[in-house]
């Protein structure tokens, strides 16, 4: 039990990480070598797995020109339901 609850602690804030490395590397000025670049490809080859089917049930919500992507959020609640259930 309490491994999967460090699993699930460790995953919620891999999730954080990975979003806020998201806005620092698409806002573009990173070159393509930085470690901050690396450290976000490697948290993205973990979380887009899982994201991937939540983006296919509930695709990103378009904005004019822009869309939100949801299933970020949908991932951070379904985290904290098993969370909850088993810690």
């Amino acid at each position: 039990m309490d491994l999967i609850c460090l699993l699930l602690t460790l995953s919620y804030w891999a999730l954080i990480i990975w979003i806020v490395l998201s806005w620092v590397v698409g806002y573009g000025r990173l070159s393509f070598d930085h470690p901050v670049r690396t450290v976000y490809s490697t948290l993205s080859r973990g979380i887009e797995p899982v994201l991937s089917p939540i983006r296919r049930m509930m695709p990103p919500i378009r904005l004019g020109a822009a869309a939100l992507d949801l299933s970020p959020i949908v991932l951070f609640i379904a985290i904290l339901v098993i969370q909850g259930i088993i810690c």
